[in-house]
């Protein structure tokens, strides 16, 4: 495939050239002095610090989703959640309980073509669900809580939205601010638009927008070599780095089948971000539209207490813990299934692992012989049928502690197998999760700019963010200009992907 991106026509090579400037990567200085370690999480006191588990991208039948939001807040009661924002397609959260709020024009398109029922269900102040458990919805003058008969507390995010609700894919979440683009456009409206009114936003599920979900090999997803890849990696990153209520991409979301190269394209924008001093950060969602779908990602805030703006803080600030229940890319299984093996033996979720990939790749070899997508239907799930956790053993990070000093990191997990250090875009090492301190002198020859960690366990996987290194002897020469075709650059991913296709299926006949 990487050979045929590169055979297209004359036509696309010089669209090539005009659109995109390629990303040089090199390293920040990292002699034998040691590493200056930048800890995202350096103001995080992990004796008293609260670890919400938080849904930032879920749909309810006010656009496309299956169910009520009733149904769906009392999955994410079901399943743990403590702080949950609603986010249909250009439907604004604006209550839990207040029908008249909010526009409905979506909601009437959706039900004309069939994508929604129609028949809107709010909470009600006092009342219960389904299950029999009872709730109240709370307002302390500031912020919205569901409190339910056990104890537990639900934060509403205020604002919720998928913005650019009638585009082709291009979709940007966004929270604390009461803004909505419903036209049809592209990125720059709906990132500088919620920059303007002051809330937070995020780029959703890249690789459904990219198209890269339909490639069979990680190393042609996001390819620098590809004027498409090229151009839209420049753009995403441009957009981040320009408008910091832009914090980053969705890197695992709603199953992974999407998003499963998006840690390769989070891995560009942090060794570009490296250079300049800075990082990108990173979420997992579940963008459930379903609810066995609501408990495949989510995102572990971290705050004092429970409220919209310590909330929103801790999104600016990077203080977060991507974490989903589902890995759909071959190539992390097949590593992941080594370093069980390497620590563990042959266990019972290492042959899991391994008939995964074996699956994978029967999968893979059927479509390169056929005219289908790249679309492989493979993937690890820790939950069952009905979406529940399968397992006790979700993994979890008790605290990060860098020492700067000894240019260490270590890691306190519980329910991990192993952790996974990244650099560069590159696995560097696989580690038990003993709470060892990982030394970065020992990988100095193979670390770069950053580096990162991901923990596995049995119920599935949590991120860091980025480690910058040696951001103080990095220089920021950043111009603040961003190519962008806006709205119908969709036809690059689409030209570049059937291209491909195309000379594949010409490539089996011949």
């Amino acid at each position: 495939m990487k050979n045929f991106k590169k055979s297209l026509t004359v036509l696309l090579a010089a669209a090539m050239l005009f659109t995109s400037v390629p990303f040089a990567f090199a390293a920040n200085n990292t002699d034998n002095d040691g590493y200056t370690i930048t800890n995202p999480y350096t103001n995080i006191n992990w004796e008293t610090v609260n670890q919400y588990k938080t849904a930032l991208h879920t749909h309810t039948n006010a656009s496309d989703g299956d169910d009520t939001l009733t149904e769906s807040i009392e999955r994410h009661y079901e399943t743990g959640f403590d702080v949950v924002s609603i986010t249909d397609h250009g439907v604004s959260d604006m209550s839990w309980t207040d029908s008249t709020l909010g526009s409905k024009f979506i909601t009437t398109v959706m039900t004309i073509f069939g994508k929604s029922d129609g028949n809107l269900d709010y909470l009600e102040q006092k009342g219960a669900f389904a299950n029999g458990v009872k709730y109240e919805m709370i307002n302390n003058g500031v912020d919205d809580y569901l409190v339910t008969e056990d104890g537990h507390e639900i934060l509403r995010i205020p604002y919720g939205v998928e913005n650019n609700a009638v585009s082709i894919n291009a979709h940007v979440n966004s929270w604390f601010a009461e803004f909505n683009d419903n036209m049809p456009s592209g990125y720059r409206n709906a990132i500088t638009g919620v920059d303007k009114a002051g809330g937070v936003s995020v780029i959703n599920h890249p690789g459904e927008y990219t198209q890269a979900r339909y490639e069979l090999y990680q190393e042609d997803a996001y390819n620098m070599d590809n004027w498409s890849y090229n151009y839209y990696i420049n753009k995403f990153y441009g957009y981040i780095n320009k408008y910091d209520s832009c914090i980053g991409i969705d890197i695992n979301s709603k199953g992974d089948g999407r998003t499963r190269y998006d840690r390769k394209l989070w891995d560009i924008m942090l060794t570009k971000a490296a250079e300049k001093g800075k990082t990108v950060t990173a979420i997992a969602t579940s963008d459930a539209h379903q609810l066995d779908k609501i408990d495949t990602g989510s995102l572990i805030v971290l705050a004092q207490t429970k409220t919209s703006e310590n909330i929103k803080k801790a999104l600016l600030n990077g203080e977060i813990l991507p974490q989903s229940t589902c890995i759909a890319n071959r190539d992390e299984m097949a590593q992941i299934a080594e370093g069980i093996r390497t620590y563990y033996g042959e266990t019972e979720l290492y042959k899991t692992l391994t008939e995964l990939v074996a699956q994978y790749d029967a999968e893979r070899k059927e479509i390169e012989s056929s005219s289908d997508d790249g679309n492989v239907g493979v993937s690890y799930t820790s939950l069952d049928d009905n979406g529940y956790l399968a397992t006790e053993t979700r993994p979890a990070i008790n605290s990060i502690t860098v020492n700067d000093a000894e240019d260490t990191i270590t890691i306190d997990t519980d329910n991990a197998l192993i952790i996974r250090w990244i650099s560069d875009g590159k696995l560097i090492a696989t580690t038990k999760a003993d709470d060892t301190a990982f030394d970065l002198n020992d990988y100095e020859n193979v670390i770069k700019g950053y580096i990162r960690a991901e923990i596995f366990g049995e119920g599935g996987i949590v991120y860091t963010e980025g480690f910058t290194l040696n951001a103080d002897k990095a220089t920021d020469d950043s111009n603040d200009f961003i190519l962008d075709f806006g709205f119908m650059d969709f036809l690059f991913a689409m030209i570049d992907r059937y291209g491909g296709l195309i000379a594949r299926i010409v490539g089996n006949i011949f």
